[in-house]
């Protein structure tokens, strides 16, 4: 039988990064994994804005999606697809994370919460990036690369 304790347990020592945001965008819940990925200890991210962790220059489009998610009830990223996006650590280090979303609703099944699981791909997206430019210089054509994870 599963119990609440193991539930617990399971959540907190997941290796993918969970974490739980209430409607206005503030961390409620930091695993031990998003403590590894980020750097920010649970004491230091709980209460916080997800801006903690949001490049400054997607923090619009982060909060449109956000707004939008709360608004409609519906977000493609809660049905399996991933997002793949550029995140910051409490260091001001570029990281590339894959994520989904998971929203809890109220009694009146409006969402008052957004969770997410997360997974660090940095090592992935810089080795495909090396790829892509050992692939380039090795046909001859030049490319600029202004991506960043």
């Amino acid at each position: 039988m599963i119990t609440d304790e193991f539930f617990q347990i399971f959540v907190q020592e997941s290796g993918d990064a969970i974490l739980l945001c209430d409607a206005e965008g503030n961390i409620r819940f930091w695993n031990r994994a998003a403590e590894r990925v980020f750097g920010y200890t649970e004491s230091e991210a709980i209460g916080q804005s997800i801006d903690i962790i949001i490049p400054e220059r997607l923090g619009n489009r982060h909060w449109e999606g956000y707004w939008n998610t709360l608004r409609s009830g519906t977000s493609k990223y809660a049905t399996g697809d991933l997002l793949a996006v550029p995140a910051i650590t409490k260091d001001g280090s570029p990281i590339s994370i894959n994520f989904s979303v998971v929203m809890l609703r109220d009694s009146d099944a409006r969402v008052v919460a957004v969770g997410a699981t997360i997974h660090d791909v940095t090592v992935r997206f810089l080795e495909l990036r090396r790829l892509r430019k050992q692939s380039v210089v090795g046909s001859g054509t030049e490319q600029h690369d202004v991506d960043s994870p």
